[in-house]
């Protein structure tokens, strides 16, 4: 035992507590607490992500409840505001559409209201400019043929825009590269 040295390691110690929930009610909530910021520490969280890990950590119903109300009154949990940086980092980082946004927020458990919020930050022609910008990025030329015009349109419908829009992306991709 040598220079601090234990033999038994932080995570096993914390195993070990989250295996034998404690019986007092206010004990049972502060676990829940701490599974949550612990949980919360590595990345934003949905309000349904938060009551799936504590559900899976074996928590009580009632200390899963008071613990999400506690973490949203205390602004930890913001499913309004996980939805529109979602959307944001989507749409900057990856060049994602709105469908497929949509479809992450839902599967991840956001409401359709607060999805649909996050989503109307972007006027119609906004979209079609990161359209058409994801297809300079990724096409070196325009389309000059179905083949090429399939090749772009699946590419942005796997992005998730719409098949109008993705249209009209190709449409004008193909404009400016007459043009050029």
């Amino acid at each position: 035992m040598a220079l601090g040295w234990s033999t038994m390691r932080d995570d096993d110690q914390q195993d070990s507590i989250e295996l034998q929930p404690p019986q007092d009610p206010a004990a049972r909530l502060q676990r829940a607490l701490d599974l949550a910021y612990r949980y919360l520490s590595r990345r934003d969280r949905t309000v349904a992500e938060v009551r799936r890990h504590l559900e899976d950590k074996r928590c009580e119903p009632d200390a899963i409840d008071q613990a999400v109300a506690d973490l949203a009154e205390a602004n930890y949990l913001d499913d309004a505001r996980y939805a529109r940086v979602f959307a944001e980092d989507r749409r900057s980082l990856d060049s994602w559409g709105p469908d497929r946004i949509a479809r992450k927020l839902t599967q991840i458990g956001i409401a359709p209201d607060l999805i649909e919020a996050a989503l109307s930050d972007r006027s119609a022609d906004d979209e079609l400019d990161a359209a058409v910008t994801l297809l300079r990025q990724k096409l070196r030329f325009a389309p000059e043929d179905d083949r090429g015009r399939e090749r772009a349109l699946g590419l942005l419908a796997r992005r998730g825009y719409s098949l109008e829009l993705a249209y009209d992306a190709v449409r004008r991709f193909e404009r400016e590269g007459d043009a050029a």
